[in-house]
């Protein structure tokens, strides 16, 4: 498809482009579907046990802050140019093409290795309850759920991504509703519960500032997801109105789910209870959530939170579906991957991309030859840091947006959507993004013996995307736009960003 062409079809609606189906409701629970997870209801133990109660509250503030200036930053590139590319599409136009290249190969990559460790989670999961039939078949069953969502058309994702992540929310506010009347006294099961548990050994900060940097790591992961709506810009009903609405309602709302929570559990149980040191998907009994809800006299809670987390890594899997499926579909568009993955149904699903995306996802059956919990982590540990990578690159290309907005003597009031605390956060969210993404696996450095192969997993991102940018800048002799060269969409209601 020539650059015409790719123009011309983003413009105008008709059978052969994505379709606008996805309203404001379906984008708030794709951001919230996508970042809420595992993270919270089995990881968050772990990052009080380690931090002690106030260090994994300000490490989950502090990371939050940095989020929140990502998604402002995101949002005005997304409402001004809401295409499915997204970060390819901004990195592209407004640092390099090369860069944007990498970007878009980077985001399909992460988020398709993603399915695959979703559907593993699935799996260890499943066998809550069912420990003696083959973990594979779950597997499959679950896999073939995820790409019907997507197969059938963007409303039927939009719907079962809603209804994933509805669950979710509901068991959080219920969570933090009947931790509140434990600590209150009018449930039984708080009568310890309280402010004490902040004063015990080395609380509130255990472990200083070496244990809150691990902690950020685990709450930098937990957060990730919240990018999805810029991919979603492109098949979203009137993006200049409805994404800057989303982004504010999902930031907050995310943002006190994590706090309340993490406080919830923070008064409940002590930070030295030896549960809460554990992070193991496989044991959904050490789930803070189950620890509360048992504490409550809910004996059945184990098996509640066991099929929480399963709606949980099952709206991953279908976030990240979509997400690499359209991203795959971007490229194509622009001639920066095959051609057949740009073709579209009659219903505007991209389903070459989609068998692609399916087949990386089939990692998941590794399983048959692995141990499932060693293949969930090394799949785990390979996908992490591309979505650092991929926050990085929203950071830059905003700030480089806005340069170069300016520069051409335009009017910021006439963007849809415009960013607070320019230029200061982008610069922050890009400074610490890369705090935490080069120290992952830090520790593992200055152990007795170094886990290469670890290292190796935790940071094999790196090295990739930029080999990825500099071949395809050297091959291409591209360069860096120019603040002056910079194009951007007339600023008219419903205009759609051309790819370039």
């Amino acid at each position: 498809m020539t650059h015409d062409a790719a123009r011309s079809s983003l413009q105008s609606p008709s059978s052969n482009e994505l379709q606008r189906s996805l309203k404001a409701r379906h984008l708030t629970m794709i951001a919230i579907g996508g970042s809420i997870g595992t993270g919270l209801f089995v990881a968050s133990g772990a990052t009080i046990a380690q931090a002690g109660p106030g260090g994994a509250l300000f490490s989950y503030m502090l990371i939050g802050l940095m989020v929140y200036f990502l998604m402002t930053s995101l949002g005005e590139l997304a409402s001004c140019m809401p295409v499915s590319g997204s970060f390819a599409t901004y990195g592209s136009r407004y640092v390099e093409e090369g860069f944007g290249f990498a970007l878009g190969w980077n985001y399909w990559y992460n988020w398709a290795v993603t399915v695959a460790v979703d559907l593993v989670a699935a799996q260890l999961v499943m066998q809550y309850w069912f420990p003696g039939i083959n973990s594979v078949i779950w597997s499959a069953l679950f896999l073939a759920i995820i790409f019907a969502l997507n197969y059938i058309s963007v409303r039927g994702f939009g719907e079962g991504e809603y209804w994933f992540a509805l669950i979710k929310v509901v068991t959080i506010i219920v969570f933090i509703v009947i931790g509140l009347a434990m600590i209150i006294g009018i449930l039984r099961g708080g009568e310890h519960a309280g402010f004490q548990n902040w004063v015990i050994g080395d609380a509130p900060f255990a472990g200083g500032i070496g244990a809150m940097i691990g902690v950020a790591m685990i709450v930098g992961f937990s957060f990730q997801g919240t990018e999805l709506i810029g991919i979603a810009a492109g098949e979203s009903q009137n993006p200049q109105r409805n994404i800057p609405i989303a982004i504010r309602r999902v930031f907050w709302r995310i943002l006190l789910f994590y706090i309340f929570a993490i406080l919830v559990i923070s008064l409940i149980i002590p930070y030295t209870d030896p549960n809460l040191l554990r992070n193991d998907v496989t044991d959904i009994g050490v789930s803070p959530f189950t620890l509360v809800f048992e504490r409550a006299g809910l004996a059945f809670a184990a098996g509640v939170m066991n099929a929480v987390i399963l709606t949980s890594v099952l709206s991953a899997g279908n976030s990240g579906m979509y997400a690499s499926t359209r991203i795959l579909y971007a490229l194509a568009v622009v001639g920066k991957a095959p051609k057949i993955f740009a073709r579209l149904s009659k219903s505007g699903v991209p389903r070459n991309a989609l068998y692609a995306t399916t087949l990386i996802s089939m990692l998941c059956f590794l399983t048959s030859l692995f141990q499932n919990q060693a293949v969930y982590l090394w799949l785990l540990n390979t996908s992490g840091m591309c979505g650092f990578i991929a926050w990085l690159g929203i950071a830059i290309s905003h700030y480089r947006f806005r340069k170069g907005y300016v520069a051409q003597g335009r009017d910021l009031s006439k963007l849809p959507y415009r960013s607070k605390w320019f230029p200061f956060g982008p610069i922050f969210a890009f400074v610490l993004c890369l705090i935490i993404a080069l120290g992952q696996n830090y520790e593992g450095f200055f152990a007795e013996k170094i886990d290469w192969l670890g290292a190796l997993a935790t940071y094999i991102g790196i090295p990739l995307f930029l080999v990825i940018w500099w071949g395809y800048k050297l091959a291409k002799k591209t360069r860096f736009i120019r603040y002056e060269e910079m194009e951007f969409p007339n600023e008219k209601p419903d205009h759609e960003a051309s790819f370039q």
